[in-house]
């Protein structure tokens, strides 16, 4: 009889996390839990959460809740239903896995996959954190919550998957589809979310994994790596953060005279408010504005089989978990 060391591992694909409704409550749910992580804001907590919950929570709660009202898919968050329809896609590329998803905040939470899985009587898991490239605002926030809650786990997790060739070929098809489609842009930019530049000052690799992913993405299309620019989108605060900004980027173009411009976010696994409504309506809206006359968004991987491909490849392998 095999004992649980002889069976599979579970595969746990983990996101960011969204609202479970268009609401001000809902997103205000969200994001105090959101907010509240040391790894998002580092920030001393006696002064973050008085600023969080009586300034910050109560004036964005209502205006986040109206972008996601623009987004919102009969299934739910276009985050929540494509994370999971991810999730399905790779379960059948590994016959004989436990394939599960779950949210760093917001629902299925952590905790709850852990014990399901747990009262299930899986023991090796291996942990996939949906983030493309590391950063200790992510990434490192998920190994914190696997620790907290990993108790009785053989745990395996892959901290990133910046250059891997199959990600990349997904990224590189997607983006030649659009091309086929629709004609190739004027311009083809690389949008990732952006991080503080003191956190890549203090040791952070996400800056040069963000580079990295443009020089393997750029290879997997076959052009030059200066064909292609990267930029950095959704700016919190007052501080400097990694440069240079989507949305600076888009309105110069414009003002140059760029009329077409082709946007991929392929930092986001799947799509998001940050690409669906930040990219899709807001940097276009304003790209026009500028004198630009079409931003067309590349939508992220999602569920698409060749992103289904590789993550299932990722899996199986050995390199990289730790």
């Amino acid at each position: 009889m095999k004992n649980a060391h002889d069976a599979p591992p579970a595969l746990l694909l983990v996101n960011l996390g969204t609202p479970q409704a268009p609401t001000a409550r809902a997103v205000r749910r969200y994001l105090a839990q959101f907010l509240h992580d040391h790894r998002v804001v580092q920030l001393t907590r006696w002064l973050w959460c008085p600023l969080l919950h009586f300034v910050i929570l109560p004036l964005r709660s209502p205006k986040v809740a109206h972008k996601y009202a623009q987004i919102w898919l009969p299934g739910g968050s276009p985050l929540a239903v494509h994370t999971a329809a991810l999730a399905e896609e790779v379960a059948a590329r590994l016959p004989g896995w436990r394939v599960a998803h779950a949210m760093r905040y917001g629902e299925p939470s952590v905790p709850a996959v852990l014990d399901r899985l747990r009262a299930e009587g899986v023991r090796q898991l291996r942990v996939l954190p949906l983030y493309p490239q590391y950063s200790t605002t992510t990434t490192a926030s998920v190994a914190d919550a696997i620790a907290a809650h990993g108790s009785g786990f053989q745990v395996g997790m892959l901290h990133d998957y910046h250059a891997d060739a199959g990600w990349a070929a997904a990224v590189a098809g997607s983006i030649r589809a659009h091309w086929a489609a629709h004609g190739r842009g004027e311009r083809l930019l690389l949008s990732f979310h952006g991080i503080p530049q003191r956190l890549v000052d203090g040791g952070d690799p996400y800056a040069a994994q963000c580079e990295a992913s443009a020089v393997a993405i750029a290879a997997a299309l076959g052009m030059p790596r200066d064909e292609l620019m990267l930029t950095f989108q959704s700016r919190f605060g007052r501080e400097r953060w990694l440069q240079p900004y989507t949305l600076p980027t888009l309105e110069t173009l414009a003002r140059e005279g760029v009329r077409t411009v082709d946007v991929a976010c392929p930092g986001f696994a799947v799509d998001c408010l940050e690409t669906l409504e930040e990219i899709s309506v807001e940097n276009a809206n304003a790209f026009r504005a500028a004198g630009g006359q079409s931003l067309r968004y590349i939508p992220c991987l999602n569920a698409d089989g060749a992103h289904a491909d590789a993550l299932a490849a990722l899996a199986r392998q050995a390199a990289g978990w730790t």
